[in-house]
């Protein structure tokens, strides 16, 4: 007997040097980031609250479970491209959500990363005290 395959969806999002794979299934909103909970794995409410951001936008906070898989930056740049995926994910199940996930500015790349270092100076614009006498 077959085993009946339930559909699944796969995007990548990435924000400032981290990046995220969100596998998408039907479930009951489960968010598994790492193989640890949502909950576990981000201390800071405004980083559950960013990846959360689109499901509550589209109203399927509890239609789907989501496996990610993050690596490089921050908590923040990493909330961020779980975000990105997530949406980019959800643009592929149903693509009529275009206009509203587009228009809240979730499948835009952020591509805002820090400036690298300048030689001659002590950071990426900072410079070193002028002295005239």
């Amino acid at each position: 007997m077959a085993k009946k395959k339930i559909p699944s969806w796969y995007a990548t999002g990435r924000r400032k040097t981290a990046t995220a794979r969100v596998f998408m299934k039907a479930g009951t909103g489960r968010v598994t980031v790492n193989k640890a909970d949502l909950d576990d794995y981000f201390c800071r409410e405004t980083d559950k609250m960013i990846i959360r951001q689109p499901l509550v936008l589209t109203e399927m906070l509890d239609s789907f479970d989501f496996n990610v898989t993050v690596r490089g930056g921050g908590t923040s740049g990493q909330a961020g491209a779980i975000k990105h995926g997530i949406s980019r994910a959800l643009l592929k199940n149903n693509p009529e959500l275009r206009g509203a996930l587009k228009g809240a500015g979730f499948l835009t790349r952020d591509a805002r990363i820090k400036e690298r270092k300048k030689y001659g100076l002590k950071g990426a614009r900072a410079r070193y005290q002028f002295s005239k006498r």
